[in-house]
C-alpha cells in the first residue's frame, strides 16, 4: 500500500526513530471507532492510532478503499462497511468494537461529503450534507458514550476543516456543515465532561487527498496551490492529522476538552492581509 499520507522525503517534519518509538504506547489497550476510513486522511488516522497501540474499527462505504487501508493494520484493525446515516449500521459498528476488542475508548468522526452547493442548493442536498457531516457523527458519539462510561471515560475527536472558520467563495453548503461541527464539539464537551469524556476538534487546512490529487495531479503542484493560503508553504500531510488525533486521544491531552487544534500550516492565523499580497499588488508610495 502506498503511504501517501507520510511526509515527503525532503520534509523537515520527519522524526527520528527514538521520537517515533516514544509514541508507541500512548494508546496501549485503547479501542477506537473511526469513520471516513476510506479516505487518505482516514487511512492515516487509522495507521497512527494502531502505531500508538490502539485497536481500531474503521467505518466507510467503499469496501475496496476500506480493504486497502485496513490491510497493513493486521489484527489491530477491522473494516466495517457502514452507511453512517443509518442507525442500524452505527449500532453494528459499535457492536463490532465491543465484540471484537472489548469496548470503546475513542471515537474519531472524520466522515464527510464535499458539496459545493450555492444558492441553488435543494433542501434534499442540504439535508444530505448535514446528515453525513454533522448528524451522523453526533449519533455515533451518543451510541458510543455508554460503552465509554463503562471504561471510566474516553476521548472524542471531530475532524473539521478551515472551511468551517473562514468564509470561502463558490461554496455554501460544505462550510456551513463544518461550522456546525465546532458548535457540536463545544456543547458536547460540556455535556460529557462529568463522565470524563473529552471532546475536541481538529481544523484541517488544505490537505492532500484523492480529490486534490485528481485536481492537481501531483503533490508538488498541490503544494504550490496551498502555499497561496498556508504560510508554511505546502499541503497538510494526512499523517499530520493522524498525529493530532493520537495526541488528543491520549493522556497527554488529559485536561483538554472543548478545544480546537488547527493543523493548517498557519492558514487561520494569517488574517485579511494574506501573507502581504495586497502590498505586492498595490505598492506603497516611495518616501
Amino acid at each position: 500500500m502506498s503511504r501517501s499520507w507520510w511526509p515527503a522525503p525532503n520534509s523537515k517534519q520527519r522524526r527520528s526513530t527514538s521520537e517515533w518509538a516514544s509514541d508507541v504506547a500512548l494508546l496501549d489497550g485503547k479501542v477506537a471507532l473511526l469513520t471516513g476510513a476510506g479516505s487518505l486522511v482516514g487511512g492515516a488516522i487509522g495507521q497512527k492510532l494502531v502505531d500508538a497501540g490502539a485497536k481500531v474499527v474503521m467505518a466507510g462505504r467503499n469496501e475496496a478503499n476500506g480493504a486497502e487501508v485496513v490491510a497493513p493494520l493486521g489484527d489491530s484493525g477491522v473494516f466495517v462497511r457502514t452507511d453512517i446515516t443509518k442507525d442500524d449500521d452505527l449500532d453494528a459498528l459499535v457492536a463490532t468494537a465491543v465484540d471484537r476488542f472489548g469496548g470503546v475508548d475513542i471515537v474519531v468522526s472524520a466522515a464527510a461529503i464535499f458539496d459545493c452547493g450555492m444558492l441553488e442548493t435543494t433542501r434534499e442536498n442540504w439535508r444530505r450534507s448535514f446528515d453525513t457531516n454533522v448528524i451522523s457523527g453526533a449519533m455515533l458519539i451518543e451510541k458510543a458514550v455508554p460503552h465509554m462510561r463503562e471504561r471510566g471515560g474516553g476521548a472524542v475527536v471531530v475532524v473539521g476543516s478551515i472551511s468551517g472558520k473562514q468564509s470561502q467563495p463558490n461554496r455554501i453548503v460544505y462550510p456551513t456543515t463544518k461550522s456546525a461541527l465546532l458548535g457540536l464539539t463545544r456543547n458536547m464537551s460540556q455535556a460529557l465532561a462529568p463522565d470524563n469524556i473529552r471532546v475536541n476538534h481538529i481544523t484541517l487546512g488544505w490537505t492532500w487527498s484523492r480529490n486534490i490529487e485528481r485536481r492537481y495531479g501531483s503533490r508538488e503542484r498541490a503544494d504550490l496551490f496551498a502555499a497561496e493560503f498556508q504560510p508554511m508553504g505546502r499541503m497538510v500531510h494526512p499523517g499530520e492529522c493522524g498525529d493530532a488525533v493520537v495526541f488528543l486521544s491520549s493522556d497527554r491531552a488529559s485536561f483538554i476538552t472543548g478545544a480546537d487544534l488547527a493543523v493548517d500550516g498557519g492558514y487561520d492565523a494569517i488574517g485579511p492581509e494574506a501573507m502581504g499580497q495586497p502590498f505586492e499588488k498595490v505598492p506603497v508610495l516611495p518616501e
